[in-house]
């Protein structure tokens, strides 16, 4: 087969008609970019409501914004979904009839339950496929709007919650990519029985990453609105730049603790197959981005540094708590039983602490807390709210321990009182916990010493 780029555009990226502009542009400079991925159309402006919430407020009766307190019934979002369609079309210069016609008939869908929810939250990506193929076309390109349906992309599990089946990248693979490029819609697959499935929200990077695990693609390009992955949060370094190279490890990492950049379920058999995935900015084409690779050579100590907010971590003293067999796994199961995910758990000979998004206690800490001191009866207990951990990530960090001292002694030297530190297994990554009232200074501090140099 012919080299074969897949390209993924999100929602900003295909948002109204000059931004698919955009995106044609982009596909039409590299021949090699073989398979279109797109989202459902983003924003436009500040304080415009998505494509897809409002397709989940129709699909739940207008539930999905009341939920969020916002007063839009569902007929307002019927409205508000197919202007946004009716204002593509007529912006991109194609004829759109038969597809508004079928999309209104699609949002008056008599389907219940998560089959109605997945129907009618896929339509925004299923439209903008169909859109954004017809204007290739007419500028000149040869393309094709290839479905799930169509193409075998086969998904099991709920229908909320769909899991690619192997058999689809044995069907995805012998699609011809030789005549026409293929514009996909993201989000979503379909069942054996022909029913439409969704992934989780962001759902169009997966559909994108296992197009390019399928064909076995050269690279997988996943085009947003941000020039790579930064080296930390621009909204507090606004210095931070796009990082050059990322192994998927640290991308993970970095990833885990409050850097959004793309769906991480994207990158699994994206690394299986060594494929590169490159995140790339729509509105600035020229800038190179970040590579994600399997392997990189370390030319630094700390790449990025990842922040999450919010954090509240639950502190049990107990003496010999470390031999005592099963405390932890006991421990973690009444997390788990209380429906509330743990981020890590450093532990000592006579301590463990337990880190937690705080909101995830709200309503449950009491509980939680009777249910450690009856079932596990630890000497002291303490519940300490309101911390941010700061991550600095990069392979350089493997076996050196200066940058972790570096880090230690910059806070003391500002006065930024550290709650607690711990390093990562792999030693590719520490966390620092500091309260949020210091939270951006300490980021600060941490950014100039570990990775501007100052």
């Amino acid at each position: 087969m012919r080299s074969a780029i897949v390209c993924k555009f999100g929602g900003s990226s295909v948002a109204d008609a000059s931004q698919i502009e955009k995106i044609r542009k982009i596909v039409s400079d590299d021949p090699d970019r073989r398979v279109v991925v797109v989202s459902a159309p983003g924003r436009v402006h500040d304080g415009e409501e998505k494509v897809t919430d409002h397709l989940l407020n129709i699909a739940s009766r207008g539930e999905h914004f009341l939920e969020q307190r916002k007063d839009i019934q569902a007929a307002e979002s019927r409205e508000a979904v197919l202007g946004k369609f009716r204002t593509i079309v007529r912006d991109l210069g194609i004829d759109g009839t038969a597809h508004l016609a079928a999309l209104e008939k699609d949002l008056d869908s008599q389907l219940e339950g998560d089959e109605r929810i997945a129907f009618l939250a896929s339509r925004g990506e299923h439209y903008n496929a169909k859109i954004i193929a017809d204007y290739f076309e007419k500028s000149g390109m040869k393309a094709q709007a290839r479905l799930p349906e169509e193409i075998g992309f086969l998904v099991g599990g709920g229908f909320v919650d769909a899991k690619v089946l192997e058999e689809a990248y044995e069907r995805i693979a012998a699609l011809d990519l030789s005549e026409s490029i293929a514009v996909v819609p993201g989000f979503y697959g379909v069942t054996r029985d022909g029913e439409i499935a969704v992934f989780s929200r962001g759902g169009s990077d997966l559909t994108g990453g296992e197009m390019a695990y399928a064909i076995d693609a050269d690279t997988y390009e996943n085009w947003t609105d941000v020039s790579g992955v930064l080296e930390s949060d621009p909204g507090i370094i606004p210095e931070a730049r796009a990082i050059p190279r990322l192994t998927f490890k640290e991308i993970r990492l970095l990833s885990s603790k409050g850097f959004n950049v793309f769906h991480l379920d994207a990158m699994l058999n994206c690394r299986k197959r060594k494929i590169p995935i490159q995140i790339r900015n729509t509105n600035r084409p020229s800038d190179p981005g970040t590579r994600i690779l399997n392997e990189r050579v370390p030319e630094e100590g700390v790449v990025g540094i990842a922040r999450l907010d919010n954090v509240a971590y639950i502190y049990l003293e107990k003496d010999s708590l470390s031999e005592e067999l099963g405390f932890t796994a006991g421990l973690l199961g009444l997390f788990r039983d209380m429906g509330i995910n743990t981020y890590h758990y450093p532990t000592d000979k006579d301590d463990i602490a337990v880190l937690v998004d705080q909101d995830d206690l709200k309503g449950s800490i009491n509980d939680l807390r009777r249910s450690i001191e009856n079932q596990l009866c630890p000497d002291f207990m303490d519940v300490v709210y309101n911390l941010t951990i700061l991550t600095p990530v990069g392979l350089g960090l493997k076996r050196n321990s200066y940058p972790i001292v570096d880090a230690l002694n910059v806070l003391s030297e500002h006065h930024i009182p550290i709650e607690m530190i711990d390093q990562s297994p792999s030693q590719i990554c520490f966390h620092i916990g500091v309260s949020q009232t210091v939270a951006d200074d300490a980021l600060g501090l941490l950014y100039r010493k570990l990775i501007a140099g100052a």
